[in-house]
């Protein structure tokens, strides 16, 4: 089994990356679906909204994004609270299809939890800040919320020296999917070993 993890700051690319990876035969962990399955149970619910200190209602989520604008530090009882249960889920997703070839990873802080040690290779998807912005805009984000996210999130360079390749996205779909697939015929051509780091812009 590979394990290949991942990552990038908000709105660059991520998901599509890994969709286009793990597509017809490959499998994905994705952080971000781990977590809206936690945000679907009730006792979860009501422990978030607990510690936040706000009501339960069907606007569950727009509650919590109000809460975490509100208090930035609300965002870190929330990650303190969330990060440790998606941890469990991963490692639970790595035992049940441990007769996969490949496993993908999309994990938006890998980096700044220190996740490294549970994958093969690592992947970052860097794109520029203004780029990100604007996709972030489209989607109908909210701008005070993607700075709030993105001041959580080291920094491109950083990052970049702490995976194994890194992929520009700075263009279109089309172009990311073709620097994709030249990674992943590399790859697949030398079992995802890479001594060196390697760039793709």
């Amino acid at each position: 089994m590979i394990k290949i993890g991942i990552t990038g700051s908000i709105a660059s690319g991520k998901t599509s990356a890994v969709q286009f990876l793990a597509k017809n035969k490959r499998v994905i962990f994705s952080a971000d679906n781990a977590v809206k399955e936690l945000y679907r149970k009730n006792n979860l619910k009501k422990i978030i909204a607990k510690k936040l200190k706000f009501k339960i209602s069907p606007r569950f989520k727009k509650d919590l994004k109000n809460k975490i604008l509100q208090n930035k530090n609300n965002l870190k009882v929330l990650e303190k609270f969330v990060h440790p249960k998606v941890r469990q889920k991963m490692i639970r997703f790595i035992k049940d299809n441990k007769r996969q070839k490949f496993l993908f990873f999309e994990i938006p802080l890998l980096i700044e939890n220190n996740l490294q040690r549970y994958f093969d290779t690592t992947i970052f998807i860097q794109s520029n800040k203004s780029i990100r912005l604007k996709r972030f805009k489209i989607k109908n984000g909210n701008i005070d919320l993607f700075n709030l996210l993105n001041s959580q999130q080291l920094n491109n360079s950083k990052k970049k020296k702490k995976c194994d390749v890194t992929v520009t996205n700075n263009k279109t779909l089309i172009v990311l999917k073709k620097k994709l697939l030249t990674i992943m015929q590399t790859y697949e051509g030398n079992f995802f070993r890479y001594r060196n780091h390697r760039t793709f812009f």
